[in-house]
């Protein structure tokens, strides 16, 4: 396979060096930008990200990104959103007031529920190793090379709930809450947790990302 443009955001919100070394490791170079020439160019694009919705956005939009990645997603080239990147996809946030995303995948953020008297204690924000299980097949996405309860880490207070089911690819338990840890809609892909700070399993997400025949559940995408 010839060598790939990867194409990382640099919206100033990112984890965006551990993600190049990620992808330097499996043998491809990245470039860090916000240049809309290079995001239409590149073969696959990721949205990193860390900190609040609101700031995302707003950073985003500032840039004239969000227009950019919208333009790229209708190429049918794979997006990967990473924590607040997948985050963004989504149509609303309630983080700090209500915000406006990207419109991506429908669906909204809300905060992690605090646990009820009648849960066992857990902490917001969830912080840690946590397992990930289908909620649909993995086959042709992301997660085609991993097992069900394979273990990712996690950082993150508010969680993504798409509107329509047959986007959640993955589901993860925490206290009583069962949320969407990785989001799929054609050939958008959405991770709540962070590969790059996952080792082998997160890994093969990047690995599939790059190097896979990836698309929707039911026909798949052109340009990868």
């Amino acid at each position: 396979m010839p060598d790939l443009k990867i194409a990382i955001i640099d919206y100033g919100l990112g984890n965006i060096f551990s993600i190049m070394r990620a992808v330097k490791f499996l043998g491809h170079n990245s470039v860090c930008t916000a240049d809309p020439s290079d995001i239409m160019k590149a073969d696959r694009v990721i949205l990193p990200g860390v900190g609040a919705f609101g700031d995302g956005m707003a950073q985003l939009k500032g840039k004239g990104l969000d227009r950019v990645l919208a333009e790229y997603a209708q190429t049918g080239k794979p997006v990967l959103g990473i924590c607040l990147g997948m985050q963004l996809l989504f149509t609303t946030s309630e983080e700090f007031g209500l915000n406006n995303g990207l419109n991506l995948v429908p669906g909204h953020v809300r905060r992690i529920p605090s646990s009820s008297p009648t849960d066992a204690p857990y902490k917001i924000p969830h912080v840690g190793w946590n397992s990930i299980n289908p909620a649909g097949g993995w086959r042709g996405t992301v997660l085609e090379n991993n097992q069900p309860g394979a273990f990712f880490y996690f950082v993150h207070s508010y969680r993504a709930i798409p509107e329509r089911d047959e986007h959640v690819l993955a589901t993860t338990s925490y206290g009583s809450v069962k949320f969407c840890s990785v989001v799929h809609k054609d050939n958008i892909f959405g991770c709540q947790f962070h590969p790059e700070l996952s080792g082998p399993a997160g890994l093969a997400i990047y690995r599939q990302f790059i190097h896979g025949h990836l698309g929707s559940r039911h026909k798949v995408l052109g340009g990868a």
